[in-house]
């Protein structure tokens, strides 16, 4: 097996910038042949996007967009640009569509970064239900030349037997069911010892249960990904970090907004596919994650990122009001001398109180109170602050109130 899936995954700086150039004026162009994309967008140029920095200005699609679009335009909302094979339901409910060709989420190279290939048999533990997590596996499975073993969720003893029966030296589900497939095996008395690698994903990979998987001979990596993006980013061998895949490109930005936070900093992951078929532009995951300067030790070039942070959703109710990152993001509009906002929630004896902090310099308080209330619909006490001094952890609400 080679060390890499392809060559894209080594390309230098300049490489990359110049197939950006090419690929992303080509997929916007190919986004707006689709009803629900283009007006989405509005009069966008496609030729002009050719950078980050031109992507940045477009507006963020939200999957409360992507469902709303759904119920005025059954069933993909005029998001797709050709019929696929297959349909997924995920929860909302949100309908996506699904290939089974040329690796068509990208999982491939997530499982011959792990190690998996011809030769292997990997028992597939995702769900094949409903949702597309099971075929995503599948068809990274075929793109390597790996044998699967479409085992679903439940039925651990059958699980197990299956494992021992075929000789199952891979294994791809979320982080906690291969535990119970192992112990499940050891109280039968089963030999799992062909079982070497896992890729896993849909849930926390702890550092303990990946040492424990180690301490029984298992390599367990993880990715990152969605049902309405592929694969967004894997492990390699090196495990620092996560690496972005090649078919989309991700930003950072500041959580409610669609404004790219610096190197290192912590905010919502948006991402833009490249597929051709389902071509979502900026498209809001509601994760939180920061990128890591650098590259990885691995030899792949490409944008690493922390993995999974958190959830970006800091919506949270203050004197019965709710208050949204998107609230706070056009506070911050209103005042071009305000770098960056963040809204406190605590409580003084039995009462909600609210402190807005922003980054200024030369402000007037009292038409920033001003808008405090027309933004945010509530009164709170206004914190000036440096430029750079707030923390750079993502949150824009910080509900600092405790419920116990």
């Amino acid at each position: 097996m080679s060390e890499y899936f392809d060559d894209l995954e080594t390309r230098s700086t300049d490489q990359r910038a110049a197939a950006l150039a090419t690929a992303l004026p080509q997929q916007i162009a190919n986004a707006m042949t689709a009803s629900g994309m283009a007006a989405h967008l509005g009069d966008v140029d496609a030729s002009s996007i050719t950078d980050r920095a031109a992507l940045a200005a477009l507006p963020v699609l939200r999957k409360s967009d992507l469902g709303a679009a759904q119920k005025a335009n059954a069933p993909f909302g005029g998001f797709t640009t050709r019929t696929t094979r297959h349909v997924f339901q995920s929860p909302g409910p949100i309908y996506e569509i699904g290939g089974t060709s040329d690796d068509w989420w990208r999982m491939g190279r997530f499982l011959h970064a792990s190690g998996i290939g011809a030769g292997d048999i990997v028992q597939n533990c995702f769900s094949y239900h409903l949702t597309p997590a099971g075929m995503m596996f599948e068809n990274g499975a075929a793109a390597v030349g790996a044998t699967v073993f479409p085992a679903g969720t439940g039925q651990t003893e059958l699980q197990a037997q299956a494992a021992a029966d075929l000789g199952v030296t891979a294994y791809a589900g979320t982080p906690d069911y291969l535990k119970i497939i192992l112990d499940k095996g050891a109280e039968m008395g089963l030999d799992l010892s062909r079982l070497t690698r896992a890729v896993v994903g849909g849930g926390a990979l702890f550092p303990s249960l990946r040492q424990e998987y180690a301490d029984r001979g298992i390599n367990c990596v993880q990715c990152y990904a969605t049902a309405d993006l592929g694969n967004v980013a894997y492990e390699s061998p090196a495990m620092e970090g996560m690496i972005v895949d090649e078919g989309v490109i991700v930003e950072i930005v500041t959580p409610g907004t669609g404004t790219p936070v610096a190197e290192g900093e912590v905010g919502e992951v948006i991402v833009t596919t490249l597929n051709p078929d389902y071509p979502l532009i900026r498209f809001a995951t509601g994760d939180l994650s920061a990128v890591m300067t650098g590259s990885s030790p691995c030899g792949r070039t490409n944008m690493r990122i922390k993995g999974w942070m958190g959830r970006a959703d800091q919506t949270t109710k203050i004197k019965g009001m709710f208050v949204r990152p998107e609230q706070v993001a056009a506070l911050v509009d209103r005042h071009p001398e305000i770098l960056k906002a963040r809204v406190i929630a605590t409580r003084v004896g039995e009462q909600d109180t609210m402190t807005v902090q922003i980054e200024a310099e030369g402000i007037d308080q009292d038409a920033v109170a001003a808008s405090v209330q027309a933004t945010l619909k509530l009164r709170g006490k206004i914190e000036v602050h440096a430029h750079g001094s707030l923390p750079k952890d993502g949150k824009v609400i910080d509900d600092q109130r405790t419920y116990d």
